[in-house]
């Protein structure tokens, strides 16, 4: 048995052991809504190649600008950040990988950190991601909060099992984990094993349930789809990543981004809330 942090009880071994599906659904479902209540925020993402940083031009509908390409080297990654900020206007930029900036500052950490100040200096809001299963993933997640930057998602890049494992590493991390602001515990990389949607919902479940020093469960919408995402949303998250920010009407009004999110959260008994880079409600 394990006390979370809000003060409910979850028999951890009865969790993993479960083979009912609907059941374990139902109890990701419940903690979630004690978490959040009704809601379920999304987030509209224009991805930025550093190629075009001096030119890019913000769309009306995107709530984060995200650079996507990995730098060469830190001077490389604060130059396109400063290129991009300056034409973001008051939309949040965000970039980047932790553990690839720990590539660029040859593994050490105190590099690291004064790479993300100057990051955080240069106007970026958030890193976009650090990969949970790096192999000095708690390094670099402490190296972030020292240099007074969030990162707005732990990703899991490969998935050999159902994540247990994975996910009671990341609980144990505790309060290190505060400034992380979503986990997102489908793998990245489709190629190397096969899944299905109960191993989907299973994943989703299990993460809710057992990381419980990160509020938010994320699924990126426009990685998996809506199908995958209204299931993840039924088994326990509550944050959808990466819906477009076009609001092209060329196959009508209800095939707009916008409305099939709102659809596809509203079908899942949910309250759409569209969000910002920097986690907080914007108009819809």
């Amino acid at each position: 048995m394990r006390t979370t942090r809000d003060g409910s009880v979850i028999d951890v071994e009865r969790v993993i052991e479960s083979g009912n599906l609907l059941g374990l659904g139902g109890a990701a479902d419940a903690r979630r809504r004690l978490i959040h209540g009704d809601r379920a925020t999304f987030v509209r993402v224009q991805e930025v190649p550093a190629a075009l940083a001096t030119q890019v031009e913000v769309l009306s509908g995107a709530g984060e600008l995200r650079i996507v390409d990995d730098p060469l080297t830190g001077r490389e990654a604060v130059g396109v950040t400063e290129a991009v900020v300056a034409r973001a206007g008051s939309t949040p930029v965000t970039g980047f990988a932790v553990d690839d900036l720990a590539t660029l500052c040859g593994d050490d950490p105190a590099t690291l950190t004064r790479l993300l100040i100057d990051l955080r200096g240069a106007g970026l809001a958030m890193v976009s991601a650090l990969n949970a299963d790096a192999p000095r993933a708690r390094e670099w997640l402490d190296a972030s909060g020292d240099a007074g930057i969030d990162v707005a998602r732990l990703v899991v890049e490969q998935s050999t099992d159902d994540g247990v494992g994975l996910f009671r590493q990341v609980a144990s991390w505790g309060a290190s984990a505060a400034h992380v602001r979503s986990f997102a515990p489908l793998a990245r990389a489709t190629n190397t094993r096969v899944t299905t949607g109960y191993d989907d919902g299973r994943r989703v479940a299990l993460a809710r349930l057992l990381v419980d020093n990160i509020d938010s469960i994320q699924v990126d919408w426009g990685r998996y789809g809506p199908k995958l995402a209204q299931v993840a949303l039924i088994f326990g998250a509550d944050d959808v990543d990466a819906v477009s920010p076009l609001d092209s009407r060329d196959q009508g009004p209800r095939r707009t981004p916008l409305e099939e999110i709102t659809r596809n959260i509203r079908a899942s008994a949910l309250v759409p809330v569209q969000r910002d880079g920097y986690f907080e409600t914007c108009e819809v």
